[in-house]
């Protein structure tokens, strides 16, 4: 499987304000108002949110990527690498020797699962990739692109990872540490995976 971010979530989305007062940085401090200080306080938000979405699979801020699959993992139901999933809106099928056929949407459909969403047929299976061939899913995912729309315990778990980083930013081995807090405020979130996302997926149609 290869995956690819076609979107960034917009800079003025991240809750550098929040990081700062976390941080109490005052607004009556040259570093409040320094545009250096303000990308580097982003740079670390960035670097927590993705940490926190490898830990969980799920997506804080909506964005737009692209997975492209040699086959299907299962015929029946494929499986989304993230969630929450707000929308499919492609399914391509390349042969292979250039030729790329667009899948009516007529015949699949989402599966909307905080932990394992799928892009389900219609029918009995989706269709059919040559040998030679990929298939490519362009989906959105995300819980929205405020940050108000993240729920309270991983937008606090941002807060603690980022302010973390900015402490420790002399710290080679600092972002490969997870502390206790934040590793309690995502638990309930991280994914259960069970028999790989294969078994029962019909079942759940």
């Amino acid at each position: 499987m290869m995956l690819v971010e076609l979107t960034a979530p917009a800079a003025d989305a991240l809750p550098v304000a929040a990081l700062r007062d976390h941080l109490r940085l005052g607004a009556g401090f040259e570093i409040a108002d320094d545009p250096a200080e303000a990308a580097a306080l982003a740079g670390f938000l960035r670097a927590a949110i993705a940490t926190i979405e490898a830990r969980t699979g799920k997506v804080l801020l909506a964005r737009q990527f692209r997975m492209r699959l040699d086959d299907w993992r299962d015929p029946t139901g494929q499986p989304l690498p993230f969630a929450p999933v707000s929308a499919i809106d492609q399914v391509e099928i390349d042969s292979g020797a250039g030729q790329v056929v667009s899948v009516d949407p007529a015949s699949w459909r989402l599966l909307a699962d905080m932990q394992r969403p799928a892009l389900m047929p219609k029918g009995m299976y989706l269709p059919v990739v040559p040998d030679a061939g990929f298939v490519t899913v362009t989906f959105r995912a995300g819980f929205g692109t405020s940050w108000n729309a993240v729920p309270a315990d991983l937008a606090h778990a941002v807060l603690l990872l980022a302010a973390r980083y900015y402490e420790d930013r002399s710290y080679e081995g600092s972002q490969a540490a997870m502390p206790f807090g934040v590793s309690a405020l995502i638990e309930r979130w991280r994914s259960v995976r069970v028999l790989g996302g294969r078994s029962g997926m019909r079942r759940r149609a």
